[in-house]
């Protein structure tokens, strides 16, 4: 259905209030008082109060120069007070910027939270992360990044966690109506839906994403009606009645604690001022700002009670003047505090949370370690999988086809017969919830690891990757204990979207760890390393070896160390630098040519570096060579033969040499696949680097 619309493309029904499925013109907020008592009704009206004073202190502020930026929530807090209200202290919400009635309804230290939002040190991310881009588990909040979307797939892991581990719990989750445009959006809602979580995903529609109305956002009638496709109860209510936000959301959360399943809750309300104070408000038609100017939530709300008789004037008078100190108070000690020194040292350590999990089984440490078999690289991923589930109770499995049909490389073949359903799980298409979802595990204790059909496919996640799982322990001290499996590589002649080498695309990432085994035993080893490690992994596996591919591995659970590169032979003559299939590339060229003496070097980890084992081969030998199947610009090996140059030039014979594949797509066709492989060049490359 067409919408009318009003001036500059705004729909007829943002002038109009919703209540139960009716359109009607904006007027005052009607309250019923239903069950409440007088304690409640008066506890609603301080928790309201607080955060637009508290606003109102912050605008004047802004104006005075004392602060830099403020994204306003006034005209929406009783949607962001209602909602925690309704919520147990004990279950987690995902707010987004405007809604500090989050923060202050969940009774975060307003010293605390004005640090924070000040960029001081005593703030939740010490200086690391601006205003409400951050988290904190002793209040079971989870900040939102700047993207929107995101936090909703987040959502769904920690409501997963609950419900695996028998938690009674619902898990609230807030985007605008601008963000359920995003396919975040979609994604958490689908996968939600078909797992049955206990997520309440909230719409704030307050009319304006910045300064695109709802007209130029969606075609629906209302957002709610967007939970009817995903098999999800929907719902759309008045977001400025407090009460009825609270009512709505309690009654909800009520049901899905013992029923577990996703709710969908549009709340109409209005944006009142810009999408950040320096954006103004002259995009707004005058003719929706002054109706909706009669709706606002805290005014409505207090004559309400005064009416009630439940208020007075000095008790109004009393309240404000306890929160203005208060205020006060406390914005002093968060102005008071100097800004955070650069401490280079520690920000670098804070990039990967230290493993404290379950001490590793070294190989030949034990009684477990006397036993080994031939297994194909394949085998050996699916072994140390199998082991790590019998090692970690707490790991969950997710990925497209992994249960009954094992994975499209039978990796995880058998699993659910002897895991179950719950931890081996198969999901809907939707990589960039699923991914998300792994850290919401994570903010619960979960260990993950998902599975990307191909490499290739992680790009549509790749936003949770980069910016949610990389950053979020040194932006707030949540780790991200995932491990993302990626069959990756060509020789297979499956063409430009299932055979690209795109490791270098996460080495750039501070946060994320980049494995890359090139034989049997480390496949396991360093897989069952990357699941016990709590920091974000990366595990990249050669589809081209999986099956071509033998060697002897060791029974049982053992792990290799990540950041250690392998010497795999000695020699004098050069230094060969390579990973993956470039270990079986370089093996069959010194094989090859005998009289070359050569160091063998397996870097195994690409992040972290083993820079160490560089040096010293390279300061031996004074001639070293870059193998790997990536493109040549922007490969790793641009930034190992930076360092080698940087490092070890004194020691250099010869210019540092780079072979890799050509900078095109993969191809398709034999032919053309080989000559686009860097096995092609590098015979050649490395006897010219030889006699140089």
């Amino acid at each position: 259905m067409g919408q009318t619309k009003s001036k500059r493309g705004v729909p007829e029904k943002v002038v109009q209030q919703v209540v139960d499925g009716k359109a009607e013109r904006l007027s005052a907020i009607s309250y019923a008082r239903s069950a409440f008592t007088n304690e409640q009704l008066l506890g609603f009206y301080r928790a309201i109060l607080k955060p637009r004073m508290i606003e109102e202190k912050m605008l004047n502020l802004l104006r005075q120069g004392k602060i830099s930026k403020w994204f306003s929530g006034i005209g929406q807090e009783a949607i962001a007070v209602g909602a925690t209200m309704a919520m147990q202290d004990g279950e987690y919400i995902l707010p987004m910027h405007r809604n500090l009635g989050v923060f202050t309804t969940r009774n975060i230290p307003l010293a605390k939270l004005f640090a924070q939002l000040q960029g001081k040190a005593s703030g939740f991310s010490r200086g690391r992360e601006r205003s409400f881009h951050f988290g904190t588990n002793e209040y079971r909040i989870v900040g939102m990044i700047s993207h929107l979307g995101p936090q909703m797939g987040v959502a769904d892991g920690i409501a997963l966690a609950c419900k695996l581990s028998g938690e009674q719990s619902a898990t609230l989750v807030f985007t605008g109506e601008g963000g359920t445009s995003e396919g975040d959006f979609h994604e958490a809602l689908n996968v939600a839906a078909v797992w049955d979580l206990p997520v309440i995903f909230l719409i704030e529609n307050n009319a304006y994403g910045l300064s695109t109305p709802t007209g130029e956002q969606y075609k629906c009638e209302s957002l709610a009606q967007r939970g009817i496709g995903y098999g999800i109860e929907a719902k759309t209510i008045d977001g400025n009645n407090i009460l009825e936000v609270y009512s709505t959301i309690d009654a909800m959360a009520r049901e899905m604690r013992a029923s577990p399943r996703p709710f969908l809750l549009e709340c109409m309300t209005f944006r009142m001022r810009g999408h950040e104070e320096a954006s103004g408000i002259k995009y707004v038609p005058k003719e929706l700002m002054e109706p909706w100017a009669l709706k606002d939530p805290v005014t409505n709300y207090e004559r309400f009670l005064l009416d009630e008789g439940f208020l007075d004037s000095s008790r109004i008078e009393e309240t404000r003047a306890e929160f203005s100190a208060e205020i006060s108070n406390e914005l002093e000690k968060a102005f008071a505090e100097e800004s955070p020194l650069p401490d280079p040292k520690t920000d670098l350590r804070d990039v990967y949370a230290l493993n404290h999990g379950i001490a590793s089984s070294r190989l030949g440490s034990g009684p477990a370690m006397t036993r080994s078999r031939e297994m194909r690289f394949v085998d050996a991923i699916s072994d140390g999988l199998r082991e790590a589930m019998r090692q970690h109770l707490n790991l969950i499995l997710m990925g497209q086809d992994i249960a009954e049909y094992g994975g499209v490389f039978k990796v995880t073949e058998g699993f659910l017969h002897e895991f179950g359903k719950e931890r081996v799980r198969n999901t809907p298409l939707c990589e960039s919830a699923i991914i998300g979802a792994g850290l919401g595990l994570s903010v619960k204790g979960y260990k993950s690891v998902i599975e990307m059909q191909f490499a290739d496919f992680v790009t549509s996640g790749f936003n949770q990757v980069v910016n949610n799982l990389a950053k979020s322990y040194w932006r707030w001290g949540q780790n991200a204990d995932v491990v993302i499996r990626m069959p990756t590589g060509a020789g297979v002649g499956a063409g430009p979207f299932h055979s690209q080498s795109n490791e270098a695309w996460f080495t750039h990432t501070p946060g994320l760890k980049v494995v890359y085994p090139s034989n049997p035993h480390d496949a396991k080893g360093l897989l069952t390393a990357s699941i016990e490690d709590p920091n974000p992994v990366m595990y990249f596996e050669h589809k081209a070896l999986y099956r071509s591919l033998r060697a002897e591995v060791p029974e049982g659970y053992y792990t290799e160390e990540i950041g250690k590169a392998m010497l795999l032979r000695e020699g004098d003559d050069v230094t060969i630098i390579t990973y993956g299939m470039g270990v079986m590339w370089a093996t069959e060229t010194l094989n090859k040519n005998p009289d070359v003496s050569a160091d063998l070097i397996d870097l195994r980890t690409l992040q972290p570096l083993d820079y160490d084992a560089v040096t010293l081969s390279v300061k031996k030998t004074s001639k070293a060579i870059i193998l790997h199947e990536d493109t040549m610009f922007g490969g790793i090996g641009g930034e190992i033969a930076a360092w080698i140059t940087e490092h070890c030039f004194q020691s250099l014979d010869a210019p540092v040499i780079r072979v890799a594949s050509l900078d095109t797509p993969v191809p398709f066709a034999e032919t053309l696949e080989k000559n686009f492989l860097a096995g092609s060049r590098f015979e050649q490359k490395l006897l010219e680097l030889i006699s140089y």
